[in-house]
């Protein structure tokens, strides 16, 4: 009976040490990372400080840039829709399935605001196809929570399309980036059901009227009314953020700020208008009428850092900062609409971001975004990268970093060796756009050229050729003294492209319809 006693003595000790063991490799197993990807719209490539902007105050994306890494030659795409996809999907617009800002507009009236709010089936862009693979459900697959707070544009209500049916678990904000163009809306979404808000639906596309006085501040205060779409939003961040503590997350907050209409907070736009001084109001037409544009613009950048400032405070209390990585960016270059004005605020940096530059474009003003990653102990503080690097690599980058499979079709390259100090990194030998809008246009970075086709809807197939090395502005068109490199790209144009599924992306230059 001893000999039984002290088996079984001997049995429940060797179990302890080996629950113990597995609790050690457990807490010496670091916790897979949370991540968190802003994503700014219309946000130009000086818009911030940290890229040498000098009237704008963005004191917590600074506080980013100086505790991370910061890239000088991150892309994104032209437009909104575009860049979302290929963020979301990895795949670049020669291969993907959204390539334009297609509105649906053979559902009915899809402009009328007021129709919107009546029939939500005419809110929303073309949708993208459940079979879709997006990082979203890479992450929760591997059992991350799944959280989109701010702008999709991806689909629009009970069509394949919408987050929930994309791997998020959660989202709050707009399904539709038409109904963003008014930060005063009559609703936002949450999941699947819309949230009402204390707003009178307005059309954005309105003239001040010609029988009041444009100098008076109070013949504006009908375009600001009740409920700012921001405020929400950022609440419902914070609440994803606090919510299921333990698991790993993945927020993507796609603020619409700081896309127009213009429309800000009065105590920011009165620090503004205080630092600026009086200006010439803007008076509607595209986007709703402000009286101090320039003030109103800097008071949304503002807002944006501000809110990035209440995510990190919050991470911070959760104690998971420093296992958390944050990364910065914009999904297409600076706006040239409604007097947003990048030439005084410089937007573009080096870059021009006027019309034909800035957003909508495949110049270096249009593509070419602040790119700011950290990662508290992991990302060293401080650090700058000149890799060149487009958003579809944030796909392959989460894949490395928890080591889940990545789809075999995707166009990106992980840059997770070069956050981690790493020689392996691995770079593209070219990075490919085109786009159907604004012309229709195609892009190829080849190291220092860039190739650029503008203009291809009219038939136009000629290539001009810029060395961005000397000419970062792209002002001087070098094809016909470097004929081989013309012929390099024209080949990857060639190779890259692939007839679009969806008709209205097509373009009768390349696809023959």
């Amino acid at each position: 009976m001893k000999k039984y006693i002290s088996l079984v003595f001997c049995l429940i000790f060797i179990l302890s040490i080996l629950i113990r063991s597995e609790a050690f490799a457990q807490k010496a197993t670091p916790a897979r990372p949370n991540i968190v990807y802003i994503l700014a719209d219309d946000l130009g490539y000086g818009d911030i400080g940290a890229y040498g902007q000098q009237k704008i105050e963005t004191p917590n994306i600074d506080a980013l840039a100086r505790e991370g890494m910061i890239f000088t030659q991150h892309y994104a795409l032209p437009v909104c829709a575009p860049s979302r996809y290929s963020l979301m999907t990895g795949i670049h617009s020669g291969h993907a399935y959204i390539r334009g800002n297609d509105e649906w507009a053979q559902r009915g009236d899809v402009w009328s605001f007021k129709a919107m709010e009546a029939n939500p089936s005419l809110e929303g862009q073309l949708p993208i196809p459940d079979s879709t693979i997006t990082i979203a459900k890479v992450l929760k697959n591997s059992g991350y929570r799944t959280g989109l707070v701010g702008k999709w544009g991806l689909g629009g209500p009970m069509t394949t399309g919408i987050p929930n049916n994309q791997g998020f678990d959660y989202f709050f904000g707009y399904l539709c980036q038409r109904q963003d163009h008014n930060y005063y809306s009559g609703h936002l979404w949450e999941n699947t059901y819309r949230v009402p808000l204390n707003n009178k639906v307005m059309d954005p596309n309105i003239k001040f009227p010609d029988n009041l006085d444009p100098l008076d501040e109070k013949n504006y205060e009908v375009y600001n009314q009740e409920d700012y779409s921001p405020d929400f939003i950022i609440k419902a961040a914070l609440r994803f953020l606090e919510s299921g503590k333990g698991k790993p997350f993945f927020l993507y907050f796609a603020s619409p700020l700081p896309h127009t209409s213009l429309q800000a907070p009065k105590r920011l736009v009165d620090y503004y208008h205080k630092k600026f001084g009086d200006e010439k109001p803007f008076l509607g037409g595209s986007y709703l009428p402000c009286r101090y544009p320039h003030a109103t613009r800097a008071a949304m950048i503002t807002l944006l850092d501000e809110h990035i400032g209440e995510i990190i405070k919050k991470l911070k209390e959760m104690g998971v900062y420093k296992n958390t990585i944050i990364v910065f960016t914009g999904d297409n270059g600076a706006t040239y609409e409604a007097a947003s004005d990048g030439e005084w605020f410089n937007s573009g940096g080096p870059f021009r971001s006027d019309y034909g530059w800035g957003k909508g474009s495949v110049h270096e003003g249009g593509i070419r975004e602040p790119f700011i990653i950290s990662w508290q102990g992991k990302i060293k503080a401080g650090s700058k990268s000149d890799l060149i690097t487009a958003n579809w690599d944030f796909f392959p980058t989460v894949c490395e970093l928890i080591k889940a499979k990545q789809p075999e079709n995707i166009d990106g390259i992980s840059y997770l060796p070069t956050l981690l100090n790493s020689p392996q990194q691995q770079k593209h030998p070219f990075l490919y756009w085109e786009f159907p809008g604004y012309g229709g246009q195609q892009a190829v970075r080849l190291g220092r050229w860039k190739g650029i086709i503008q203009d291809m809807n009219k038939g136009n197939t000629t290539i001009q050729l810029f060395d961005l090395d000397n000419d970062i502005q792209e002002q001087h068109d070098v094809a016909n003294q470097h004929p081989d490199v013309v012929k390099r790209i024209a080949q990857i144009m060639k190779e890259q492209h692939r007839t679009p599924e969806v008709a209205s992306f097509r373009m009768k230059v390349l696809d023959g319809e």
